[in-house]
């Protein structure tokens, strides 16, 4: 198996601390407001990536965390005037849902930062002890030249860095590059009691102290948006190995692409944001998740109506192929083509094993005895499940209403017409059948005839 490593450009064969047990940390969203298509690529990229580790050795060990304290929440809660609580939960469950309709499986551990402040503080004491970072004014700051390694992950020198970044110029800072570990909190603002004051942490030291806490030292994976490289992720290396003595913080960094909208990134000065809880109003989360799996995940992907669209007929091909294997019992011990699995464990690349998938959806349109639709049902079903789609029956998936059906017919209403126009193909009234036939595609939904009888789907 090959994974592509951010810290030395190149793709890696991927081998666990230990054989049997992978340790992934994953970066989460900060809960202020519901969340955006770009957000969900990160989990569903790494959902995907865990079924496959899962298969290959075992048990995964995967946290994405909750960033439960930060400006945003801040301000959302004065403008509410409510407990910062209030925010984070609701939206917490908001992306939880979100989840859960995109088929992302939940992860081993969900650390909150608020639940966590006793080890941030403990870490930020041990970094101040080792002489890596020092107090002044109330903060306490990461002192950047006291690793020299800061910058081997994005790949820029100091120079660069400060030109690229939004580097707060204090007084109080030892370097310019200097960044937060621990900053005051006025009155009106949530707080903690540290041995620097009340205050809260800096966003950087957050995920250093929750992977630690529920992962160990040394992670094999920590994955994240490329926009976290720096200074995030940069940050979390210094800090992480600093206070663990040396000691490797994570051994492979993973980068997903960012995900653009008709052409555009996204900004809500354009007005092209999209949240995920709107586009489920309209498109089956399986789409939404087969649209983010599409292209390969390092590469930026462009979300449009067509790219959506296309999503839908290809999922329509797949469940009109297990459908069309009727009631064939998928076989037992088959799983998904080596070609298949090979694709996947080629650093993820989701667009090649798409590629497999359809081959086999087009080796059970073409097979003819019951051993081979046994066997290709199989495959599909394991293929499905590793991709996180194919979670449904193909009953299920083909009543379910597409964007262009909003007449609100029914399963039910939709089955009494499908069995009037047997009934009048039964008796030759080929009028009345067409009529039904008719009737149906105008409030989207379309009648097909195959040697196994009628079937429907919506448009």
């Amino acid at each position: 198996m090959q994974l592509y490593n951010t810290l030395n450009s190149r793709k890696e064969p991927f081998t666990p601390q230990s054989p049997d047990r992978v340790t992934m940390y994953v970066c989460g969203p900060t809960v202020y407001s519901y969340a955006h298509i770009g957000n969900y690529r990160p989990p569903v990229v790494f959902d995907t990536l865990a079924r496959v580790l899962r298969r290959r050795f075992g048990r995964v060990d995967y946290a994405r965390n909750i960033t439960d304290i930060d400006d945003k929440i801040n301000a959302a809660a004065a403008k509410e005037g409510v407990d910062i609580s209030v925010i984070t939960d609701r939206y917490t469950a908001a992306y939880h849902a979100d989840l859960q309709s995109l088929g992302v499986e939940p992860t081993t551990h969900e650390p909150r930062v608020t639940k966590h402040l006793p080890q941030i503080i403990s870490m930020i004491e041990t970094l101040i002890s080792a002489g890596h970072a020092y107090a002044a004014e109330g903060h306490v700051l990461f002192n950047v030249p006291s690793y020299p390694d800061y910058g081997k992950l994005s790949k820029r020198d100091t120079r660069e860095m400060l030109a690229g970044a939004r580097v707060e110029v204090a007084p109080y800072k030892k370097d310019p590059g200097d960044f937060v570990l621990w900053k005051p909190s006025s009155p009106e603002l949530p707080g903690w009691d540290s041995p620097w004051g009340r205050g809260r942490p800096g966003w950087h030291i957050e995920c250093s102290a929750m992977s630690e806490a529920v992962l160990g030292e040394t992670i094999d994976i920590h994955g994240g948006g490329h926009d976290l490289v720096f200074p995030h992720h940069e940050n979390e290396i210094a800090q992480s190995t600093c206070a663990h003595g040396g000691k490797t913080y994570a051994r492979y960094w993973m980068h997903n692409g960012f995900v653009n909208v008709n052409h555009e990134k996204m900004s809500k000065s354009i007005g092209n944001v999209l949240l995920v809880k709107d586009l489920l109003q309209t498109l089956p989360g399986e789409v939404i998740r087969l649209v983010l799996l599409t292209g390969h995940y390092r590469q930026p992907l462009d979300w449009t109506d067509e790219v959506a669209s296309d999503a839908r007929k290809k999922l329509d091909r797949v469940y009109g192929a297990l459908r069309d294997l009727g009631d064939v019992k998928s076989a037992e011990g088959v799983t998904a083509p080596d070609a298949f699995i090979a694709a996947l464990e080629d650093d993820l690349n989701t667009p090649m094993a798409l590629a497999e998938l359809f081959d086999l959806v087009r080796a059970a349109n073409k097979a003819d005895n019951d051993a081979d639709k046994a066997r290709i049902k199989a495959q599909l079903l394991d293929a499905g499940h590793l991709l996180g789609l194919l979670q449904q029956t193909p009953a299920a998936w083909f009543a379910t209403a597409s964007p262009s059906s909003a007449s609100g017919i029914t399963p039910e209403e939709i089955e009494v017409l499908v069995a009037a126009r047997l009934t009048a193909r039964a008796n030759k009234n080929w009028a009345e059948s067409d009529r039904i036939r008719d009737e149906l595609k105008a409030k989207g939904v379309l009648v097909e005839d195959s040697k196994d009888g009628q079937r429907w789907r919506m448009l």
